[in-house]
This record gives structure tokens, C-alpha cells and sequence, in this order.
């Protein structure tokens, strides 16, 4: 089995969309790691602490991490596709 040779596409016009919203994302969830390791370093009981269900802390703490950099993901991808729809739609010439 062969395919096709792959599809030549031009210039990404949202490249630098796409960068600065990567990296705003990523300092948020920076941040939120951030949170998550000095509690670990100053306030290690902290972490045993009983607050939701009763999960601890660093549970709870944990899981809001994966399921933050899913939903950012998502967000991102969101975001950066409506962008590069915009921005081929300018670039369509007029029938």
C-alpha cells in the first residue's frame, strides 16, 4: 500500500497566536504547579489534610492538575483553530 504525497501547505499565519497563547497557558498552569510543590516543600501535612469526598489534599491537588493541562489543551486547541479559520478566511480570494 502507497499513499499520496503529503499536502503542501503555506505559511501558518497564526503562528504567533499560537505561541503567545502556549506560552500564557503555560505560565497559568506554572503557576498552579507552583502552588502544588511549595505546599509539598513548606507545608507538607498540609497534604494530608481531608477536603473533598474524603480525599486529601494532595489527591485532590493532583488530579486538578491533570484534568487543568486536559482542559487547556482543549482550550487551546479551541482557540487556535478558530484562529487559523479566521485568518484562511481572509485569505480566500472572492468568486
Amino acid at each position: 500500500m502507497d499513499h499520496g504525497p503529503a499536502i503542501q501547505s503555506g505559511p501558518d499565519k497564526a503562528s504567533s497566536y499560537k505561541s503567545k497563547l502556549g506560552v500564557r497557558m503555560f505560565i497559568v498552569y506554572g503557576i498552579v504547579y507552583l502552588g502544588f510543590i511549595l505546599i509539598n516543600t513548606l507545608k507538607p501535612k498540609l497534604m494530608a489534610v481531608e477536603v473533598l469526598f474524603g480525599l486529601n489534599l494532595a489527591v485532590v491537588y493532583g488530579f486538578s492538575l491533570i484534568f487543568l493541562a486536559i482542559i487547556l489543551g482543549l482550550i487551546y486547541n479551541y482557540l487556535c483553530t478558530k484562529k487559523e479559520d479566521e485568518l484562511n478566511k481572509e485569505e480566500e480570494p472572492e468568486k
